[in-house]
Order: C-alpha cells, then structure tokens, then sequence
C-alpha cells in the first residue's frame, strides 16, 4: 500500500503556495482532500493507497483570485498510477499560465 504527499510551488513568485485546495479521486470517488500549508505542502494527502489510477486536482483558480490574479488554468488535474510504491510525492510548479508536475521522492 502506498502514501501520498504534495507540494504546490508559485514558480512566478518563487513561494510556496499556500491554502490551495487538493483533492484526490479514485473514479467518480473523491477519496480525501486537503488544504497545502504555509510551505505548500500536504505531507499525508492519503495513506493505504492500493494500486491503480489516480487523479489528483489543484484548485489554482481560487488560489490566484484571493491574489487578483487571473489564470488561465483554475484548475490542475494530474493523473498518474500507483504501483507498489511505499509513498508517493507528485510536485506541482505553478503560474497563471503554464504548470508542470514531476514524480518526486
């Protein structure tokens, strides 16, 4: 079984972004979801995670309008796979207009 964590970095202002809401779903099921603190990050999004496909979403719209900034993107949706991994990171760089995301460690 295998854990989850991520980190939300604002790639323009080069903070970490805190209070973006990050949600994870399994299918049409939303298994659980959580707020990124002041460093950006959700250190246990889930714990006993079976294998399959994921998606994992970033509400970045609100993220940027409690800031006044628009963006293109309101939100991010990464899927990935879980095999028989022990944790999983999945990183999000962030701005307005552009995102990228990883397999961290």
């Amino acid at each position: 079984m295998t854990g989850l964590s991520t980190h939300v970095l604002d790639a323009v202002r080069g903070v970490p972004a805190e209070g973006v809401a990050v949600w994870l779903v399994r299918g049409e099921l939303r298994l659980t979801e959580a707020l990124t603190d002041a460093d950006g990050r959700v250190k246990e999004l889930a714990a006993g995670l079976n294998p399959g496909e994921y998606q994992l979403y970033f509400d970045t719209g609100s993220y940027f309008a409690a800031q006044g900034v628009e963006t293109f993107y309101p939100e991010v949706c990464i899927a990935f796979t879980v095999g028989e991994q022990a944790h999983l990171h999945v990183p999000l760089l962030l701005s307005p207009f552009a995102y990228s995301t990883y397999r961290g460690s």
